[in-house]
C-alpha cells in the first residue's frame, strides 16, 4: 500500500513537472475552494454549516477553467514579450489588464453563475451587475502583482504564483459572488461586511 501510494505521488510529481498546466491546475483545485472557506468563514459560516456545493464549483471552477486559461495567457505573452524587463513586465500587465482580466472577471460570474444553475439570463444579469464594481478593485490590485509576476518570477512557477495570489483575490471573488444583486448599488458599490 505505501509503495503504492509512492508510486503514485512519484508520478504526480513526473507529471507536474512535465506538464506545468497539471501544477497550475491542482494548486487551482486547492487554492480556490479554500478562498471559499475562508469568505464562509468570514461569513460566519462553520464546518457544520459550510456550503459544500459552493467549494465544490470553486474548485472545478479553479482548476479546469481558470488554471488552463491563465496558463494560456502567460504563454501567449511570454511568446509575444519574451524579454523579462520592468518595461515589459509592466506592458504584459496593461495588455492582461485590458484583454485577460475583463474576460476572466465575466467567464467567473456567468459559469459559475450556471455551475448553481441559474438560467443563461440570470447569469448574464449577475454579469452585468457585478462585473464594474469587481474590475475597479482589479484594476487596482492585478497590474501590481501582474508586474511583479512577469519581471521577477521564471516562467514555470508563474502560474502557481499567480494561484497564491488569487487566494485573497478569490475570498473576494467570493464574496461579490455571494453578494445578492440589491447589495449592489447603481454606481457600482457594495457593502465591506454583508448585512
Amino acid at each position: 500500500m505505501i509503495n503504492n501510494m509512492s508510486a503514485i505521488v512519484q508520478n504526480l510529481k513526473v507529471l507536474m513537472i512535465k506538464y506545468p498546466v497539471v501544477r497550475g491546475m491542482v494548486s487551482y483545485s486547492c487554492i480556490w475552494p479554500t478562498s471559499s472557506l475562508i469568505q464562509q468563514t468570514i461569513e460566519g459560516k462553520t464546518w457544520d454549516n459550510y456550503d459544500w456545493w459552493r467549494v465544490l464549483r470553486f474548485s472545478l471552477y479553479g482548476g479546469f477553467f481558470v488554471a488552463p486559461t491563465l496558463y494560456s495567457w502567460i504563454k501567449v505573452s511570454s511568446a509575444m514579450w519574451p524579454q523579462t524587463t520592468l518595461g515589459t513586465a509592466v506592458t504584459k500587465a496593461a495588455v492582461e489588464t485590458i484583454s485577460y482580466t475583463p474576460a476572466a472577471m465575466t467567464c467567473f460570474y456567468f459559469i459559475m453563475s450556471l455551475l448553481e444553475l441559474k438560467t443563461i439570463g440570470e447569469a448574464a444579469a449577475e454579469v452585468g451587475k457585478k462585473f464594474w464594481p469587481t474590475f475597479k478593485i482589479g484594476g487596482i490590485v492585478w497590474p501590481i502583482v501582474a508586474t511583479v509576476n512577469f519581471y521577477l518570477i521564471p516562467e514555470r512557477n508563474r502560474v502557481p504564483f499567480i494561484s497564491v495570489c488569487s487566494l485573497i483575490w478569490t475570498c473576494f471573488l467570493a464574496y461579490m459572488k455571494h453578494l445578492q444583486h440589491h447589495q449592489i448599488d447603481e454606481e457600482g458599490n457594495f457593502p465591506l461586511i454583508s448585512q
